[in-house]
């Protein structure tokens, strides 16, 4: 058996966690990477693992990137992370939504949950009468919170449109082309942004379906999941789950421009020097997608509204322009200079 601290992704985690709850169905990990600037803010994952190691995995590799994504957002907030891990069905029952609930109560909010994949703004509510360490919840027009993927959408458009001006010397994404992975509520909230913009897109998701869907909404192509890094584009977007940029995929990108809403999107830290090493311009993943975040983050800090939320969300660009002027510098990987950054920010620099 593998001891935590001897898993590649662990990294000083202050704790990790493991909840059962047999009656309930209930099989849980909740990461703490950092509570050096507040509470361990991350949400909730609730996914089928072929085995344990993967969920462990992610569980690290997720809330590592909350520390690094709330630092550089500004947040008074650490990083943690919550998986729950679904049977092949992915039965969730009210029963099970508790018993996390009162597991993320036990941490004594250390651990502050919202949605994220396979979870949403009615589990949170559910999640919330065992517990007050959750955000997310539904909120009345004009406030901070709620459903955070269109919010992590905004930014990540944003960032998108500041690696366009970078990378392709161009002041609009009309007529770029852009291949999205993944159209959930990021992807198909950024799809539609930059197709209202005039860019040109080709989509791909694990639900065929869906992207069909979404691409005679929006006049796209559409292609195999398997095939999206691989089209000739300006820009590949990665918006579904991460660990997908490894050695391979890398050397086949046909693309200038990686900047995408998904999580852990480096399978290594090799790969960002991989990147770079191509000469192609990323947007590390937890800087361009900090708008969900920002607009949990700042509810459950109970201050702020919808327009501060946006206004935050607002300096995403900068943020990535400071990490590029830095890589130009140096000749550091982008990927590289984010980790130095957000590692002095929590104190570990």
């Amino acid at each position: 058996m593998t001891a935590l601290w001897d898993y590649p992704d662990f990294d000083e985690h202050e704790g990790v966690h493991v909840f059962r709850d047999p009656a309930a169905g209930l099989t849980a990990i909740i990461a703490i990477h950092s509570t050096a600037l507040g509470p361990a803010a991350g949400g909730t994952r609730f996914w089928h693992y072929a085995d344990g190691d993967q969920a462990v995995t992610d569980a690290l590799r997720l809330s590592r990137g909350m520390s690094f994504k709330n630092a550089m957002a500004g947040l008074p907030m650490g990083g943690g992370k919550g998986v729950v891990l679904a049977d092949a069905a992915r039965t969730k029952t009210p029963e099970l939504l508790a018993a996390f609930g009162r597991a993320i109560e036990s941490l004594g909010g250390r651990y502050v949950t919202a949605e994220d994949v396979g979870m949403s703004d009615a589990d949170m509510v559910a999640i919330r009468g065992e517990t007050r360490h959750v955000a997310g919840l539904p909120v009345g027009q004009g406030a901070a919170g709620g459903d955070p993927g269109p919010l992590t959408a905004i930014g990540v458009y944003l960032g998108v449109a500041a690696a366009v001006r970078r990378g392709l010397k161009r002041e609009s994404v009309a007529g770029v082309h852009v291949a999205i992975q993944g159209v959930g509520s990021v992807g198909g909230g950024l799809a539609r942004r930059l197709a209202a913009e005039g860019a040109r897109l080709t989509l791909a998701d694990a639900d065929r379906p869906r992207a069909e869907a979404l691409a005679a909404e929006l006049g796209a192509t559409v292609v195999d999941k398997d095939e999206i890094l691989r089209v000739e584009a300006d820009v590949v977007s990665p918006c579904a789950l991460g660990a997908i940029l490894d050695a391979d995929a890398i050397a086949a990108l046909a693309a200038p421009i990686v900047a995408g809403g998904a999580n852990n999107q480096l399978a290594t830290p090799a790969d960002g020097a991989r990147l770079h090493a191509r000469g192609i311009l990323y947007a590390p993943d937890y800087v361009i997608n900090a708008g969900g975040i920002i607009n949990v983050g700042l509810e459950y800090l109970g201050h702020g509204d919808r327009a501060e939320v946006l206004d935050r969300i607002g300096q995403i660009p900068g943020r990535l322009d400071q990490i590029w002027d830095e890589s130009a510098a140096t000749g550091d990987s982008a990927a590289l200079v984010a980790d130095r950054i957000a590692m002095r920010l929590i104190g570990r620099g």
